[in-house]
């Protein structure tokens, strides 16, 4: 686990240490010194730890100007013990949606294991950005992974559907792969105020 880094090809255009209304501001990173675990696992020093011991993330790109965030996560995303939707509520997504982000993008490829609680919180940050004109995309996560979140129905507020698994967003620029899955949920409100 400790090869795997986070997205780095956009750092050109935006590092979250570097944004002033990033959660992440002034963040130092040490690219030798591996300190952060998955449980006894060691993980790329890059990743950023939000208050959960086993998942982890990284916000590749946020525009405040279009309302839009990509977020790529690692480990286990656990409701039951560590309550993690609760604490990127409030450690990180509260703030983006502070300084008019809307639209979230979860890159989902390296979340290993989902366990649920209950859907409060997801439902209460689903309202807050369907109230701005947003939504919550959830792209290439596991296929074991959908599948405990859809039991517990919260694709009703994180967007897994057919066309965000194995979506090939890493060639794409952050405004076309934003650009991309507008369109695609444009068509899915379309059809289903039909």
């Amino acid at each position: 686990m400790h090869e795997i880094e986070p997205f780095h090809n956009w750092r050109h255009i935006y590092i979250a240490s570097e944004d002033e209304k990033s959660p992440f501001w002034e963040r130092e990173y040490s690219e030798f010194e591996y300190s952060n675990k998955i449980y006894n696992y060691y993980i790329h020093p890059q990743w950023d730890f939000f208050g959960s011991q086993t998942l982890y993330l990284k916000i590749l790109f946020a525009d405040y100007l279009t309302g839009y965030a990509i977020l790529e996560f690692i480990g286990e995303w656990n409701d039951c013990i560590n309550n993690d939707i609760m604490t990127l509520k409030n450690n990180i997504l509260n703030q983006l949606m502070e300084n008019g982000i809307s639209r979230f993008i979860l890159i989902g490829e390296n979340v290993l294991n989902f366990h649920c609680s209950d859907d409060c919180y997801y439902s209460e940050w689903f309202e807050e950005v369907v109230e701005e004109g947003g939504w919550i995309v959830g792209v290439n996560f596991r296929q074991h992974v959908r599948d405990e979140m859809k039991s517990e129905s919260l694709h009703h507020f994180i967007n897994m559907e057919q066309q965000f698994i194995d979506l090939a967003w890493r060639p794409l620029s952050p405004q076309r792969l934003c650009d991309l899955i507008e369109r695609i949920m444009e068509r899915r409100i379309g059809l289903l105020s039909d």
